[in-house]
């Protein structure tokens, strides 16, 4: 094991020791604030000071092995270290903070008309779909249908356990090759959509907005296919001056619900402009291939006459199509999910030489 591995095990060893101190202590739940901290990163440790005094044990085993000259008990000893130092390594990958958020998803027709939307609308299925295998719920918070079917743009929260974890490498340009329904022809037309997955963001801490930095208006909700005919000035719009960010919401029927609505999209937006750019600092430095947050990139291609999704970033073909259409999205969010810990590892790697 590298010392620079070791050095940081013993110090989480030493912090450990620290907290059940501090969570022992008569005053612990004075602060009951700092006591829930403290209780989550004791908790967070707890695993990989685990796994390194299996370690130490079996670095134990073999040198008593060594000693003795029992060959096949030091083989057995060392085979266990290196295990154990493998499961470390990955142990001690940062985390992610966001893994475990809801998120808001934002799906957006893009080149390719009415085809556009239809596969805008194809996509959107497909993650609700997900979410439902998932034991997820899905609230749409705003939506425009288009004419033919389909959505111009479609924005959800999807809430559940870790759920940004599952899909957080979702976000990019999404490309469809396929006969459309309207194509009298039989001719193959390629259109595209784009998917935003944004990490909600805690009311309290996360992002701190300054509302005279925040212009907001409200008019007429406009219902879809002349639905309910809304007579008062309930949809809002909210435009956050220093970035530029715009957000309206008019699918509720009152303007408290829409105003809220609208500002817990603006938080997400702002945090998840926030986690990007760091995400593209972060794979300039380590030439990364996952999670860039880049939304002009193309990750996808749904290719229907062949049967076939591609990944580019890792270049993972499946020909199952149509269950992945219907939700079946298991295989290449666990894909990407090892790739980027590939990632983490050698960068881990590189940093402790």
């Amino acid at each position: 094991m590298k010392p620079t591995v070791r050095t940081k095990l013993d110090s989480l060893v030493a912090r450990r020791a620290d907290l059940e101190r501090l969570l022992a202590a008569e005053d612990a739940t004075r602060d009951m604030e700092r006591f829930r901290n403290q209780s989550r990163e004791y908790a967070d440790i707890g695993d990989v000071v685990g796994l390194y005094e299996q370690y130490r044990k079996a670095e134990g085993d073999a040198e008593a092995a060594k000693e003795l000259d029992l060959p096949e008990d030091l083989k057995a000893a060392r085979a266990s270290m290196e295990r154990l130092e493998g499961e470390l390594q990955k142990a001690l990958l940062p985390k992610d903070p966001n893994d475990e958020r809801n998120v808001f998803l934002e799906v957006r027709a893009g080149t390719g008309g009415d085809e556009s939307a239809l596969f805008a609308g194809d996509l959107f299925r497909m993650y609700s779909r997900y979410a439902e295998r998932s034991g997820w719920q899905v609230e749409i918070i705003s939506e425009s249908p288009s004419e033919l079917g389909g959505y111009k743009e479609v924005i959800a929260r999807i809430i559940g356990q870790g759920v940004y974890s599952k899909l957080k490498f979702e976000s990019g340009g999404h490309r469809v090759q396929r006969v459309p329904a309207t194509e009298t022809q039989g001719r193959i037309h390629t259109s595209a959509a784009t998917v935003a997955v944004m990490p909600e963001a805690d009311d309290a801490s996360d992002v701190v907005i300054n509302p005279s930095e925040v212009r907001v208006d409200t008019f007429r909700a406009s219902g879809a296919g002349g639905q309910h005919i809304n007579k008062t000035d309930s949809a809002v719009r909210l435009t956050h001056l220093p970035t530029g960010i715009v957000v309206e919401c008019q699918d509720a029927r009152s303007q408290h619900k829409n105003r809220e609505q609208a500002w817990r999209v603006l938080a997400a937006r702002i945090k998840d402009k926030q986690v990007r750019e760091q995400q593209a600092k972060e794979a300039s430095e380590r030439k990364s291939l996952i999670g860039t947050g880049d939304r002009s990139d193309r990750i996808r291609t749904y290719n229907f006459p062949q049967g076939r999704v591609t990944d580019h970033r890792i270049n993972l073909t499946l020909h199952k199509i149509d269950s992945i259409m219907d939700g079946d999205l298991s295989e290449i969010t666990s894909a990407l999910a090892a790739e980027h810990q590939a990632e983490q590892l050698a960068s881990l790697a590189q940093s402790n030489t």
